[in-house]
């Protein structure tokens, strides 16, 4: 398994409509692998392929319970992976919940969004098998915050506008400050 680049805003490539894919094979399944390592190496609880340069409908989540702790109080935490490829939302609920949102790609910047509180969601998964995902309170959150950059849209642009355009200014402010920084 490999760390993949996580792209940040404000870079276009976050603004590609990803495609669907025909069917999960081996080097489908390592690119989830490698996401999935990317993710908890991050760390963060979900990732789009999108966000790693690779405008595909595949998402991996794991919204991990910490378990206990190490002698030396380091969290233990339970990994239960999901990997989403080709999602797609069959039902959403009236009822809208919000929580608060960050992003791998939109880093260290935070925001409440209100979304639908419960998803039905079939995909394919890790095997290429269909399923179905009923999903709610955080873990419907962040499906759909993962299947909105399938579309190219970011937490941020749930925001209002001048909201966003902070975000987005000190995003690419950094952005200079670091390429400077390179040189």
């Amino acid at each position: 398994m490999a760390l993949l680049p996580i792209i940040t805003a404000p870079d276009p490539r976050l603004k590609l409509v990803s495609a669907r894919l025909e069917r999960v094979d081996a080097a489908i399944r390592k690119l989830l692998d490698d996401m999935l390592e990317t993710m908890y190496a991050a760390p963060g609880i979900g990732l789009a392929a999108v966000q790693v340069g690779q405008p595909i409908r595949a998402i991996v989540l794991d919204l991990q319970r910490k378990t206990g702790e190490t002698e030396a109080g380091e969290p233990i935490r339970e990994k239960a992976p999901l990997f989403l490829v080709n999602p797609e939302i069959l039902w959403a609920s009236d009822e809208l919940a919000i929580y608060e949102e960050g992003c791998l790609s939109v880093p260290e910047h935070y925001a409440d969004v209100e979304r639908p509180a419960r998803v039905k969601v079939r995909h394919l998964d890790y095997h290429g098998r269909e399923q179905l995902l009923e999903a709610d309170g955080m873990l419907a959150t962040c499906v759909q915050h993962e299947m909105d950059h399938l579309d190219g849209v970011l937490f941020v642009d749930h925001l209002s506008a001048v909201k966003r355009d902070i975000i987005l200014r000190k995003l690419q402010k950094a952005r200079k400050q670091k390429l400077a920084a390179a040189e």
